[in-house]
């Protein structure tokens, strides 16, 4: 059976409650998958996946509510990770169980991936809640992709560059919260060149504007484009194609903290004047 372990306590009450009940539903759902008694078990393998879908909301409802109120720096990683996991259950759901066999493939599918997500979720991921340094007002949005007032820096060009970069992010966010994240590498892939290509454009015009203003900070504002783009240039396509989940939940964690810290501490710097 598939029991919740010592190692899968993290420590807090609640939350290692909730799991203790998600562990009990892979076992309720194995013990189905082995009975001897039950041939059609439509009713069954309806109910439990309505079960699956109504605890994991209110779990995943309480985990995050915990990570904003402490500003885990996993909140963003974990919102994405419980996205998956919802759209994965709703996928089985809309499976045709009317046919026995039917019924018996998709429990096992089902219960194949419970096993398999609950537990690496739980020990790669769930395990850190609390134990990392809080996280910036930005991270706990629930879209941390949408571009603010309070990344303005009130140059028009600048402004809408910078709208058009959280837009190409958002792009590619949205495809990692999806499950199916491994069976989008082209568009990844796609998304990442146009990602480089747009922000080579920003920077050069950026820079342009600076130095027809003879901006002090020219020189610094370089080196940390230089970085930005080393960065991105430095993106390993085989690395995200090996797991293109983990890969690109790391990548955009660095995008948008890039973005963020760059834009309010260092961009909101550069004057605005209207006589060029």
């Amino acid at each position: 059976m598939f029991h919740f372990t010592d190692d899968c306590i993290i420590g807090i009450k609640q939350i290692d409650d909730e799991h203790r009940h998600l562990f009990s539903l892979i076992e309720k759902g194995l013990e189905l998958l082995q009975s001897e008694y039950l041939s059609d078990r439509y009713e069954s393998v309806k109910e439990l996946l309505e079960e699956l879908e109504d605890y994991a909301d209110q779990h995943f409802a309480h985990e995050e509510a915990y990570m904003e109120q402490i500003r885990d720096p996993e909140l963003i990683r974990q919102r994405i990770q419980h996205t998956m996991f919802r759209d994965k259950i709703r996928d089985f759901m809309f499976m045709d169980i009317n046919d026995e066999a039917e019924q018996q493939r998709v429990l096992e599918d089902l219960m194949n991936f419970m096993a398999k997500w609950l537990y690496h979720h739980v020990i790669g991921s769930d395990i850190m809640i609390g134990k990392l340094p809080p996280l910036e007002e930005w991270m706990i949005r629930e879209n941390p992709c949408e571009f603010s007032d309070e990344y303005l820096t009130g140059i028009l060009l600048i402004d809408e560059e910078h709208r058009e970069l959280f837009h190409i992010v958002e792009r590619a966010y949205q495809i990692v919260k999806s499950y199916s994240v491994a069976d989008s590498y082209d568009e990844i892939t796609r998304i990442l060149g146009e990602l480089k290509d747009y922000t080579c454009e920003h920077f050069h015009d950026e820079e342009e504007y600076m130095e027809r203003i003879h901006y002090a900070g020219l020189e610094a504002q370089k080196r940390a484009h230089a970085s930005f783009v080393y960065k991105l240039e430095s993106i390993d396509l085989m690395e995200v194609d090996a797991d293109p989940q983990k890969y690109m939940e790391s990548l955009i964690e660095f995008l948008l903290g890039w973005l963020v810290q760059h834009i309010l501490y260092t961009d909101k710097k550069i004057p605005i004047t209207t006589d060029i």
